[in-house]
């Protein structure tokens, strides 16, 4: 089974992926931890982003793990908490607007997805990688609200830029998440939409869940 969960940066995908995945029993997939992998990869290497060509070749050739415990291994190294810097997330959407990286990686996460049960959270999922997903969410936010959990996510890891700043990058991101030629943010037509602005992480969940329950009628419980 593939449940697929799109939408823009800080609307609480990755958060709610992993809660799920955790309660269903299902393999987490962290797309945006792939092209963070790749975009790191690349800082240190110190190739120029908009060499497109020489970038494809890197996601190609890159080795990307993610483990049952949320590790992120690029090349059998352990980067987890490197590819996590503003930098990087920064890199991380650049690298994500070249359409060859977009197909290398999708290839990679439909190669995760013919294994097992997965929820899969990213931005074209729904609408590229899984388009024929069991289940199909566009997660969003108000844009302030999702500035606030980037703010919070930023002070987790021991500090945060000033809110502006953060307010910039996510604006940025948006647009060249939606503008981009290959495989732009869009919810899927068959996609439920929900609002997460103002719930708790019980309360997405929780619905989340009962759809779920309507749209797989096969009897199976998700409680």
């Amino acid at each position: 089974m593939i449940i697929a969960i799109d939408g823009p940066a800080g609307a609480g995908k990755s958060t709610i992926a992993r809660r799920l995945a955790s309660r269903l029993g299902f393999t987490y997939i962290d797309t945006g931890a792939m092209y963070r992998a790749v975009a790191l990869w690349a800082m240190r290497r110190d190739m120029d982003t908009a060499d497109m060509h020489r970038i494809e070749q890197l996601a190609r050739a890159a080795e990307i793990e993610l483990t049952s415990n949320q590790t992120v291994l690029l090349n059998g190294e352990d980067v987890t908490t490197a590819i996590r810097t503003a930098e990087v997330g920064r890199q991380a959407s650049v690298v994500a607007a070249i359409p060859g990286v977009r197909r290398a990686l999708a290839e990679k996460q439909r190669a995760l997805g013919a294994r097992t049960s997965v929820i899969m959270e990213g931005r074209d999922i729904g609408t590229v990688v899984f388009p024929d997903a069991d289940v199909k969410i566009f997660l969003d936010a108000d844009p302030r609200e999702r500035v606030n959990r980037r703010l919070r996510d930023f002070q987790d890891q021991g500090g945060a830029p000033p809110a502006d700043a953060v307010a910039a990058q996510i604006r940025e991101r948006d647009q060249r998440d939606r503008t981009r030629a290959e495989a732009p943010l869009t919810q899927a037509p068959d996609a439920a939409y929900i609002d997460s602005t103002g719930l708790s992480l019980d309360q997405v969940e929780e619905k989340i869940l009962e759809l779920l329950r309507a749209r797989l009628s096969n009897g199976k419980d998700f409680s």
